[in-house]
């Protein structure tokens, strides 16, 4: 595939597993930004160039649809990270061929995944603009650095372009399951806050709280639970939303994500953060909160689909109230059966996010064309579950699984449960390690990957193209 303008051509050009940038130009001035050899060629001027930051900062310049857009609060959106940068150009196509009106988010990886691969966030992005060339893909795309928790992790985004921030306060909440009192908020910062514990109960106390399906009288223990279980979070994304949109030399739009922690976000607990937000001049177009039980790594949907409609119909009527920023899925691959509905449930105001299902195509791949290279793969992951797990929502038992490969259907080992969600949390660990020999893992995976980018590509396509579909049949213009 190509990206054209009127003076200038560009693709990606595989020699096995070696990627070129390919450029044609009517004149020679058109390629001067770029870094590689260059000659003349009939009427006009090639270059060829390696994958490099200059090069794809170039192609930004010359082509305005490489560079990352606003995501925006009324356009359902689906974000597909990559964690291997090979999978861009088939969650492209899909998103071509199955995602209708869906805002792609093409750029996506979380800061914790870019530490464990050992990623930049400028080759996050660099990757994604390679690969969008490759699949001649001109129609926007946003970029999504997320689950960010400090300041530095804002600071790298921002430097390589990144317009979308999943500013993450979850190590803020607070467990309150042994029950709170009022000494208990009364210790809040609430200078930061700039605010009042009795200013607080007089803002919520015995309000009717209007969640769509029902109403919900609040009382006074509900507002002591809120403030404390939220309260250093509300401070604490103030913190990183400033530290953004003070820094920022692009505009850029936020989402909060307090979904991954161990205690459900309530419906009042939602309304308070965001009341808290903002009173203190925040503005977000997404929010994620801790939902009901089933979100689990790699796997459908294995919570109750009622409580979760009941569940999202009444998060989404919160943020109704707020102007209408659309609620956040995290952890949404493979979810097929609960697409439908959280579409319907929101009214289209939805943002999905997935990653780990991606890495699983290129999984695939490898098993197919690398059997021990899978093999190796297998044999960390497995060992290194039982660590790994401790950072996710998962329930595989390494025990179901088989320890020696002999005579198994690797494939179908793949799409089994306990295997998915072994494979799915345990990429940094084996990727970052090396087989027998003591080669790199990780460099053997993109080899073998890049070598069959054609199959990979279209793993990839039909995959995400499954996820895409409910989404590209909701509602726009809400």
């Amino acid at each position: 595939m190509t990206l054209r303008t009127d003076s200038l051509s560009a693709s990606i050009r595989y020699d096995g597993s070696v990627r070129s940038l390919q450029l044609e130009a009517s004149t020679a001035e058109a390629l001067t930004a770029f870094e590689g050899e260059a000659s003349a060629a009939g009427d006009g001027h090639v270059l060829t160039g390696s994958l490099t930051t200059a090069n794809a900062k170039a192609l930004q310049a010359a082509f305005p649809a490489l560079r990352p857009q606003l995501i925006g609060g009324h356009r359902t959106s689906v974000g597909t990270g990559d964690r291997t940068g090979l999978a861009t150009p088939g969650q492209a196509r899909a998103f071509g061929a199955q995602g209708g009106n869906v805002m792609p988010v093409l750029a996506q990886q979380s800061i914790r995944e870019m530490d464990r691969l050992g990623r930049s966030a400028q080759s996050v992005m660099d990757d994604a603009v390679f690969g969008l060339v490759e699949a001649g893909w001109d129609s926007g795309f946003g970029a999504d650095c997320d689950h960010i928790k400090t300041t530095e992790g804002i600071d790298r985004g921002l430097e390589a372009g990144f317009v979308m921030f999943t500013l993450d306060p979850g190590d803020l909440v607070a467990d309150v399951t042994g029950g709170v009192n009022e000494a208990d908020a009364a210790a809040l910062p609430w200078d930061q806050l700039q605010d009042t514990l009795e200013d607080t109960k007089k803002r919520y106390v015995g309000m009717t709280l209007d969640v769509g399906h029902s109403q919900i009288e609040v009382t006074e223990q509900d507002v002591l639970t809120a403030v404390v279980k939220y309260g250093r979070a509300v401070v604490e994304s103030m913190r990183l939303y400033r530290h953004v949109t003070e820094n920022a030399q692009q505009e850029v739009e936020v989402e909060f994500a307090v979904d991954e922690t161990t205690w459900l976000t309530t419906f009042f607990e939602h309304f308070y953060m965001a009341t808290e937000l903002t009173r203190l001049g925040a503005s977000w177009f997404s929010f994620a909160p801790r939902y009901v039980d089933g979100f689990e790594k790699g796997l459908d949907f294995l919570g109750d689909t009622e409580e979760l409609r009941l569940n999202l119909e009444a998060h989404h009527a919160i943020s109704q109230q707020f102007g209408g920023y659309k609620i956040s899925l995290h952890s949404g691959s493979d979810k097929f059966s609960i697409y439908p509905l959280c579409v319907e449930a929101t009214q289209g105001l939805v943002h999905l996010k997935t990653s780990g299902t991606s890495y699983l195509c290129g999984v695939e791949v490898v098993a197919a064309h690398d059997p021990e290279l899978f093999a190796a793969i297998w044999d960390i992951s497995r060992a290194s579950y039982v660590k790994a797990r401790a950072s996710y929502q998962v329930s595989a038992h390494e025990d179901r699984t088989p320890t020696s490969l002999t005579g198994v259907d690797l494939p179908e080992l793949i799409r089994s449960a306990d295997a998915r969600q072994i494979l799915h949390v345990g990429y940094g660990d084996s990727l970052n390690g090396t087989d027998a020999s003591g080669a790199s893992i990780h460099d053997r995976f993109l080899a073998v990957v890049a070598e069959n980018q054609a199959q990979h590509t279209d793993v990839l396509a039909a995959h995400i193209g499954q996820h895409l579909a409910p989404f590209a049949a909701a509602p726009t213009g809400r």
